[in-house]
């Protein structure tokens, strides 16, 4: 099991990655609207896969749990693709 200054170390890289999607809208300068949707979305991305791995203890599952889950989310992706698709 993970100790302290782990969770403490993916708590601030969670804040990090939080405060860097708020100053990607904010820098209109730096970056455009479609830049920052994007990096929103990948860092979105990097940290649900931190939270899961680390604050669901998916790290330390066996592997056949953390390929069920993979084919999990990938099953929600394509639902979700497939709604998009059935509304327009």
């Amino acid at each position: 099991m993970a100790d302290v200054r782990t969770y403490s170390i993916i708590y601030v890289v969670l804040l990090v990655l939080g405060t860097a999607k708020f100053v990607f809208f904010e820098l209109d300068q730096v970056f455009t609207e479609q830049m920052a949707i994007t990096g929103t979305v990948i860092l979105a991305v990097i940290k649900s896969l931190l939270i899961a791995g680390y604050y669901q203890h998916l790290r330390e599952e066996p592997r056949s749990i953390t390929y069920m889950m993979i084919v999990a989310v990938f099953m929600v992706f394509l639902l979700t693709v497939a709604a998009g698709y059935s509304i327009q």
